[in-house]
């Protein structure tokens, strides 16, 4: 499957700073090395839920320092400030922005949050997704466990020790998460969701998406 991705148009959703690192950082860490020509949008920074303490830009300072790590130039993402918890009341303002990006960036896979996602602002961005690249693109919604009831693993994509290293690094560049002790970005979890995964296919690590719609 990830022979599929080279040459190819990847655009990244992330409806908060850290979502997609999460859900699928293996697979962009790949993505990054192969050279594939990546677009990583995030709609919210978070500030309202910043640890006490700390800046209210915390968290978008700290996607930077993940971007910056993989090398990314500023024009191959995007960070808007809509506020958390609030996407849904701006569903439109969602779609417009995945329909310019649609044409400026003409994506042939979108990797997003799942439609079995019960986070509210992950509903807003999943649902726009669908609307937005339904007829165009392959999409894939990768897996964040503590906000689903059910997961379709219809996908999974081995990855290497070096990529799965790399995920966790890119997960340390959120400090602020960590002094809030969110457990889903400890190193044991990571790998142990990685070893999971990889052992429903006879591997040592991978990470598992549904197939919201395939085009070959």
């Amino acid at each position: 499957m990830i022979e599929n991705f080279k040459g190819k148009r990847v655009l990244i959703l992330s409806p908060h700073t850290d979502d997609a690192e999460l859900g699928c950082g293996g697979l962009i860490s790949r993505l990054v090395m192969e050279k594939v020509d990546i677009f990583w949008i995030v709609f919210s920074t978070a500030k309202e839920s910043v640890p006490e303490g700390m800046a209210e830009n915390t968290l978008q300072l700290e996607f930077i320092n993940v971007v910056s790590h993989l090398g990314l130039s500023n024009s191959q993402y995007k960070v808007y400030d809509f506020k958390v918890r609030r996407l849904m009341e701006h569903r439109q303002d969602v779609l417009d922005i995945l329909v310019n990006a649609k044409k400026e960036f003409n994506p042939q896979i979108v990797l997003g949050p799942s439609l079995n996602d019960y986070h509210q602002d992950h509903i807003a961005v999943s649902n726009e997704m669908v609307r937005a690249f339904k007829s165009s693109a392959t999409i894939l919604s990768y897996e964040l466990p503590w906000n689903h009831l059910k997961f379709e693993h219809q996908l999974f994509i081995k990855i290497s020790k070096e990529e799965l290293d790399q995920k966790i690094e890119m997960l340390k560049f959120y400090k602020s998460q960590f002094s809030i002790r969110r457990n889903y970005f400890s190193e044991q979890f990571i790998e142990g969701l990685a070893r999971t995964r990889a052992a429903q296919i006879n591997e040592e690590f991978a990470e598992a998406f549904e197939i919201v719609k395939m085009i070959i």
